[in-house]
């Protein structure tokens, strides 16, 4: 089966990670989606960043996966690896544990021009087919077949909830619903 990887913070997951989801599927460039947050992000506490709890956003994507699609799966396993656990290193542990699965991973046409300083890159591009897709602001370079999708960003959704602006429009349904059951401890980590 071929499965998109599709890594991120996902702090909160919002209706563009969503879409992309569902692009993935309904074009047939994956037949699973594999959400995989990470455990720690490398900038956490650079720049003003702050991640929510780890179980909470896996229940975030868990719950945005039930919004999606059945063949929307998340796979927690950043939890389990050392850290910090580079693209690489979650990559070749989930392609050791599911053998029969040819992986492919999502990354963002914002992040492209990094790519060459990501660790283990050449590896990652010949084992792992990326697929890039666009970004507001970022269309895919070369000219590869994607589409660009909203710019909606975790970070603008941090900055309304801090700000008591409504997001509701940028969050699946089941993602604003469990964030409004626990606004005290989402507040913390805006």
């Amino acid at each position: 089966m071929q499965i998109a990887v599709y890594g991120g913070s996902f702090n909160p997951p919002h209706v563009a990670h969503a879409m992309v989801a569902a692009w993935l599927l309904w074009t047939r460039r994956a037949e699973q989606v594999w959400l995989v947050p990470v455990f720690r992000h490398a900038f956490e506490g650079r720049h003003g960043k702050t991640l929510a709890p780890f179980d909470q956003r896996v229940a975030w994507c868990r719950a945005l996966a039930a919004d999606v699609d059945s063949r929307v799966r998340v796979q927690p396993i950043e939890a389990e690896l050392p850290t910090p656990s580079y693209t690489i290193d979650t990559l070749r542990a989930l392609a050791s544990r599911h053998p029969q699965h040819r992986l492919r991973l999502v990354i963002g046409a914002d992040v492209v021009p990094q790519l060459p300083q990501w660790r283990s890159w050449p590896e990652i591009a010949a084992s792992f087919e990326p697929v890039v897709v666009g970004r507001g602001g970022h269309s895919a370079p070369d000219g590869r077949e994607t589409v660009d999708f909203p710019e909606v960003s975790s970070t603008d959704i941090r900055r309304r909830i801090a700000a008591g602006l409504r997001v509701d429009h940028l969050l699946t349904a089941r993602v604003a619903e469990l964030m409004n059951q626990s606004s005290a401890p989402t507040r913390s980590w805006t």
